[in-house]
């Protein structure tokens, strides 16, 4: 596993981390499959773990401190989220920071993490959603000092907006973070406009969220697919994206390489920029770690492909389905 650097932390993460998103509502049985799934990533080299207290409310952080437990003779860094106070998603300009990040909800919750993980400190604590209008505002500011003076906290990071990586440019400025979460992929490839060399300049983390789009970009994605009955995705991909989507993959079909598959092409591309700190994709089978972190060999796109797939960039904006 190839190993990059994070930023300002200088923490060696792998550039193939584990998104947990899909382990927070799973039954009894099921975290069995989580566990070996998380324990083979671990002995695949990855050592970068991403969850959110709103991840089954703390269980997919449970399932997280069981994995350091499982493993206390390696550095495994975790990073979690602090969720809005309000439990809206996305961050909206009338969300106030009191409804939001109110200081006592920030430090109230960050305790939740670190019992949910058994553990003294935490590596990345982040805003799970943001809107820069709160950035002048000194509560927030305050409560990450304290957090980082007291030890629990050791770095602190953004999730930004899904297609507004540019909300939270102003919070990045202020020198409180050091790390920024995006959504980063073939088509979503807006970051690169003017997040991506502030970070740059700034020497910030990225993490790249949503590698394969939700799943259009694993190739599963058809004009008929559906979804069981509270799968999230069903709410996602409502007919409008549905159809794009479907028709967005199916122009990459004809061009991916022989003997790579879609997801491959995917993380390969998003692996080529070296802005990127670490990519985060969902595991939640044995044989997704298998593929996945089989892809962190340094071979990258070839020139003529990669520049290929920036054509394939697929600007939109934020509407009531794309939370």
């Amino acid at each position: 596993m190839i190993k990059r650097k994070f930023g300002k932390t200088h923490w060696d993460v792998s550039e193939i981390g584990y998104g947990m998103w899909g382990m927070g509502g799973w039954t009894e049985s099921d975290d069995l499959l989580s566990a070996k799934a998380l324990d083979l990533a671990v002995e695949n080299g990855v050592n970068f773990f991403d969850t959110a207290w709103a991840y089954g409310h703390g269980h997919s952080e449970k399932l997280l401190g069981e994995l350091l437990r499982r493993h206390p003779n390696k550095k495994l860094y975790t990073a979690s989220k602090i969720p809005a106070k309000n439990f809206k998603w996305p961050a909206k300009p009338e969300y106030s920071l009191e409804e939001s990040y109110p200081n006592s909800h920030i430090l109230e919750y960050t305790e939740k993490t670190l019992k949910n993980l058994g553990a003294d400190q935490i590596d990345l604590m982040q805003f799970h959603t943001w809107d820069d209008s709160w950035t002048d505002r000194e509560e927030w500011r305050r409560a990450v000092e304290d957090l980082k003076t007291s030890g629990k906290v050791a770095a602190m990071g953004i999730s930004v907006n899904r297609w507004e990586p540019e909300n939270g440019i102003m919070a990045l400025k202020t020198g409180m973070f050091d790390a920024v979460q995006v959504i980063y992929n073939i088509f979503d490839q807006a970051p690169e406009d003017v997040l991506f060399p502030l970070c740059e300049a700034l020497d910030i983390a990225v993490i790249a969220r949503v590698p394969f789009d939700e799943g259009t970009l694993t190739g599963n994605i058809t004009k008929e697919t559906t979804f069981p009955e509270g799968d999230w995705r069903g709410t996602y991909f409502v007919p409008e994206n549905l159809i794009q989507s479907a028709e967005k993959a199916d122009l990459l079909r004809p061009i991916v390489p022989k003997g790579m598959t879609m997801p491959e092409m995917a993380l390969r591309f998003i692996a080529m920029n070296k802005t990127v700190s670490t990519i985060i994709p969902g595991m939640r089978k044995e044989k997704n770690v298998l593929m996945n972190t089989a892809m962190s060999d340094g071979k990258g796109l070839s020139k003529e492909l990669y520049q290929e797939l920036k054509g394939h960039r697929w600007d939109r904006k934020p509407t009531s389905w794309s939370q």
